[in-house]
């Protein structure tokens, strides 16, 4: 459904937007990182349902909502660019229910660990990608993936708990980790490619740099050292 005027007029545009290369690919990110969100939201919920005490199920179902909170600001900017938000999501719903499709987890546990590993891989490169930014979109873009509600810091305390009362559980967390850093770091940037107007914002152009070969492998070691960051905050063993 077209977007109304009221709706296309609640946010101020940059000039940036007159590029209708960059207005694409603006558009591609919200899409792809509003569908990430109403994902995740869907996914806690579920794994809320395998944990062990109330306050678990409590505390997992809150991270949903926040999730889910996340969604409306998105789908302002997007209407104000005169894009329809569920459009804007749709071409990257098949490679996001792929991801969470091939890394189900076996139990309450390994929910967590992709919960805090895997969104936070996700949440890296969206962060690597809103340096190319205008300030505004830019910092709409770093607010949808702060963790505003402490949740990283539920999501070690659980897994370094459950840790320590079963050392073996670390090694076993340790793979999964891995395993999810490889499947995070093959879709992600299938995601870029498979859309030309978020490939040219990567690549920039004749008034905005971009990213060559080499920083491109410099923008992928970063991401791994972060995982690798995250992976140890979870424990020694894991």
């Amino acid at each position: 459904m077209p977007a109304s005027p009221a709706e296309t007029t609640s946010v101020t545009l940059p000039e940036a937007f007159e590029d209708p290369v960059y207005r694409a690919a603006v558009v591609d990110l919200l899409g792809v990182i509003s569908y990430g969100e109403i994902s995740a939201f869907e996914r806690l919920a579920d794994d809320s349902k395998l944990a062990p005490t109330l306050e678990d199920k409590l505390a997992l179902a809150t991270m949903a909502s926040v999730e889910l909170g996340k969604v409306a600001a998105l789908h302002t900017h997007l209407r104000a660019l005169g894009a329809d938000p569920f459009a804007a999501m749709a071409p990257f719903r098949a490679a996001i229910d792929e991801f969470h499709r091939h890394t189900a987890p076996a139990d309450w546990v390994e929910g967590l660990v992709k919960a805090y590993v895997g969104d936070g891989l996700a949440n890296d490169f969206y962060r690597e990608i809103a340096t190319y930014l205008d300030p505004d979109t830019g910092e709409l873009v770093l607010s949808s993936l702060d963790d505003d509600g402490g949740h990283a810091a539920l999501v070690v305390d659980r897994v370094r708990s459950v840790i320590a009362a079963d050392p073996a559980q670390g090694g076993r967390l340790a793979l999964w980790g891995r395993r999810l850093m490889g499947e995070a770091l093959t879709q992600a940037p299938r995601g870029a490619v498979d859309r030309d107007a978020l490939t040219a914002l990567l690549t920039g152009g004749v008034d905005r740099p971009g990213l060559d070969l080499a920083a491109l492998g410099r923008m992928f070691t970063r991401l791994t050292e972060r995982h690798q960051e995250r992976m140890g905050e979870l424990g020694p063993d894991a």
